[in-house]
């Protein structure tokens, strides 16, 4: 594997830093070229996912090409003040509509649920902990704090996604929530700076641990334990392709994980429907049944702040009141919980569904079931409210 990595220039043509062809008709047939951005973090998971392609097919070489985004060349400006949703892909995929690549590698939380013309989703990878990270700064960590609920009234938490901080103000009232933009390394420098800026921050565990840096992570975050569940997709890699290369149709179906991918489907069905970013605070946790249980009939609802409601469709073959329950083999059965949450976290609309999901069109509908379901909880106010009100986004810097 190579690894080329292009000037911040945009001008700057692709084939004479890389010496590969941009006519893919005159490019070596075993060469495969990925792009991804500059960062530390986005070359690692592209590194995985070049193993992965060579492991498949030992033939084929993959060539690595990294370059910066719109959100890579600007680390001031907090990611919810953009306005386009596209914020580390648009580059990335102008390469690949000019045929200069054949895939992208994504972290699957930064990529649009919705696509350019001619360009599809041909698979996710394994997923990693799609989880949420605190990291707190070491003289805190040397005391024992580990936890939110340890840091008192006043403390200063640093994130950079919406999404985190609509959830933990409603279950840390008393915590500051301050932006923090840049990469792994430098939101951890400014972590553990002199005089201190933050308490603590939190960040993707995938991320940390991909990096090996598992040792900064104090506590994990989860619905049931610390209120946060985590954005749609994370934890996953998303490769994009052409639609029309069947070759590359090929290879993401070797290295594709059919778990993780149908998860992470019914993940970007609900937001798509939902029609939220990546600065919009939807946030999700989505489990697969791992052994055989008794089947049970359950009744369904919404609730704001109420206690998730479960949903048992005809697919998933549970037991009516009256019927015999048995063990069933639920292997094929996805639980997905999520919150649409407003800004100041005062309000919240959440569920759970579970279902059978055994292809990818399943959970494509299941996605978009649940997203229904949350409009009818009145998810669809809150959102409507965010987008009539994009100022109270940009003030979030810093409050």
């Amino acid at each position: 594997m190579t690894t080329v990595i292009l000037p911040s220039d945009p001008a700057t043509p692709l084939e004479a830093s890389t010496k590969t062809p941009a006519d893919p008709t005159t490019a070596h047939e075993n060469i495969i070229r990925i792009a991804t951005r500059k960062s530390t973090l986005a070359r690692c998971q592209t590194s995985l996912v070049a193993s992965m392609v060579t492991k498949a097919f030992p033939h084929l070489t993959p060539q690595v090409i990294a370059l910066d985004t719109t959100a890579d060349l600007d680390k001031i400006t907090p990611l919810h003040s953009f306005n386009a949703k596209a914020l580390w892909t648009t580059e990335l995929e102008d390469l690949l509509e000019r045929k200069e690549v054949d895939m992208i590698v994504h972290s699957l939380k930064d990529m649009p649920t919705q696509l350019p013309k001619g360009m599809v989703l041909g698979c996710v990878t394994s997923r990693e902990d799609a989880r949420d990270a605190v990291c707190m700064h070491p003289r805190l960590e040397e005391q024992g704090i580990k936890s939110l609920g340890q840091l008192p009234d006043g403390a200063v938490v640093g994130t950079s996604s919406l999404r985190r901080t609509a959830q933990l103000k409603r279950k840390y009232p008393g915590l500051v929530f301050k932006d923090a933009r840049g990469n792994l390394g430098t939101r951890l420098a400014k972590l553990d700076a002199e005089p201190r800026e933050f308490d603590a921050l939190i960040l993707a565990a995938a991320g940390l641990k991909r990096l090996g840096w598992n040792r900064r992570i104090t506590s994990l975050l989860t619905w049931e334990e610390g209120g946060v569940m985590h954005a749609v997709g994370q934890g996953g890699l998303g490769v994009e392709i052409r639609g029309d290369d069947e070759r590359m149709r090929e290879v993401c179906e070797a290295i594709g994980a059919e778990k993780d991918w149908r998860a992470a489907l019914a993940e970007r069905s609900l937001m798509r429907t939902l029609e939220g970013g990546c600065s919009v605070p939807i946030g999700v946790q989505t489990t697969w049944v791992k052994k055989t249980r008794a089947l049970a009939a359950s009744s369904g609802g919404v609730g704001v702040g109420a206690k998730p409601a479960e949903d048992y469709h005809k697919l998933s073959g549970v037991a009516k009141e009256g019927e015999d329950k048995e063990e069933d083999d639920r292997s094929d059965e996805l639980i997905m919980q999520a919150v649409v949450i407003s800004l100041d976290g005062q309000q919240a609309v959440e569920t759970e569904m579970r279902r059978m999901i055994r292809s990818r069109e399943e959970a494509d509908q299941f996605g978009w079931d649940i997203a229904q379901r949350l409009v009818e909880g009145g998810a669809a106010k809150i959102l409507e409210e965010i987008n009539l009100n994009r100022a109270i986004i940009e003030k979030q810097d810093g409050a």
